[in-house]
């Protein structure tokens, strides 16, 4: 075996291997992986935290669901002791990719720095300190090796020797369909999250917004559940066309009511007029609050702000998540000038991230 710029050379099979710990803990994580992986020219072993279906994880990540504060107290002492495991495992590995999740990624890369002070490692999908708790960007200017944003305004909160760089972003890799037009096909989108309690909240308002609007309605819900984790948490969806695809349903389709999340900035960037709807337990809505000092929750609207210095989208919260507010802005919205927004913000992202973050891991 000879080791070469990171990675392993294999001198009787001749290939090159790069051993890679991954710390993916989240569903839309493991989407952002999944299309990295595609980009990799060497052969690349992933061992840690992932989904099952990109290798042979240490930890399988739907094992990890958890939703706000009171679900990760409830976990914490699995999750300290999981954090503690991943850490000696990053001997074995030749770098580093984490991956979102800063309430665990981030001690665990103090970690490994404390452990391994030479070992690379790369973070992708940054923690949002600009957001809140930005005394993490000097903790993370001086643990991570290589900051990958996919903001383009993020690098303005970091002092100008951080090892930050914007390398675009995944949902323009991900994106195979955007909107061409504003005719209507008569159909509505409805996507209550993947978290148990976003949708269990969500459901019976959709259900009574569905009944007033009179256009075809479709569910959009994760591909991992399965049947009976659907009858249970989503009730009776008769009413409903029940389908997985994101993408294309939302390309096809004249509008959506969304919970936050990821699925939010990839209708704006496909095209499709919505609404963020977002009903939080009160504990974790309570504590966010005083946290974050944001104007908005929608990744679109944070980064429209930056340069349009106005919100893309409707956003309710909590008890705004009314039938009424929901109906209202579903027979108002300017379709138009939302198909301009959408490649305004197009634009302002530029390209895709995976080859970019590929090469950073490869190099």
């Amino acid at each position: 075996m000879l080791c070469l710029f990171g990675y392993t050379f294999d001198i009787i099979s001749k290939r090159v291997r790069l051993k890679l710990l991954v710390s993916a803990l989240e569903h839309s994580a493991n989407i952002h992986l999944k299309a990295l992986k595609q980009e990799f020219l060497g052969d690349v072993e992933m061992i840690g935290i992932f989904d099952k279906k990109l290798g042979k994880p240490y930890v399988d990540l739907s094992s990890l669901a958890i939703m706000g504060f009171v679900d990760v107290i409830k976990k914490v002492r699995f999750f300290i002791k999981l954090n503690k495991q991943m850490a000696s495992l990053a001997g074995e590995a030749d770098k580093v990719l984490l991956i979102d999740s800063s309430g665990f990624n981030l001690p665990l890369a103090k970690k490994i720095k404390k452990k391994y002070p030479n070992k690379e490692i790369i973070y992708y999908i940054l923690p949002q300190a600009w957001a809140w708790k930005q005394k993490r960007i000097e903790v993370l200017q001086q643990t991570i090796t290589h900051l990958a944003s996919i903001l383009p305004f993020e690098k303005e909160y970091y002092s100008q020797n951080a090892p930050i760089s914007y390398v675009g972003h995944p949902l323009l890799d991900e994106i195979n369909e955007f909107k061409q037009t504003t005719c209507t096909n008569n159909q509505v989108v409805f996507m209550p999250g993947s978290r148990e309690g976003e949708i269990k909240k969500l459901m019976p308002i959709f259900k009574q917004v569905k009944e007033d609007i009179h256009k075809t309605a479709v569910l959009i819900v994760p591909e991992h559940f399965t049947k009976a984790k659907i009858d249970k948490l989503y009730g009776d969806t008769s009413g409903f066309i029940v389908t997985s695809d994101v993408h294309h349903t939302l390309a096809t389709s004249d509008f959506a009511f969304i919970c936050s999340g990821t699925a939010t900035l990839e209708a704006a960037l496909i095209g499709i007029p919505f609404a963020l709807v977002y009903v939080a337990k009160t504990v974790d809505y309570f504590l966010a609050s005083r946290l974050v000092k944001l104007d908005y929750i929608g990744l679109a609207n944070i980064m429209f702000e930056k340069f349009k210095h106005r919100p893309m989208h409707k956003e309710f919260i909590q008890k705004d998540v009314t039938k009424q507010n929901l109906l209202d802005v579903f027979h108002s919205i300017d379709k138009d000038l939302f198909m301009q927004d959408s490649k305004a913000l197009r634009e302002y992202l530029k390209f895709g991230s995976s080859k970019t973050v590929a090469r950073m891991i490869e190099c």
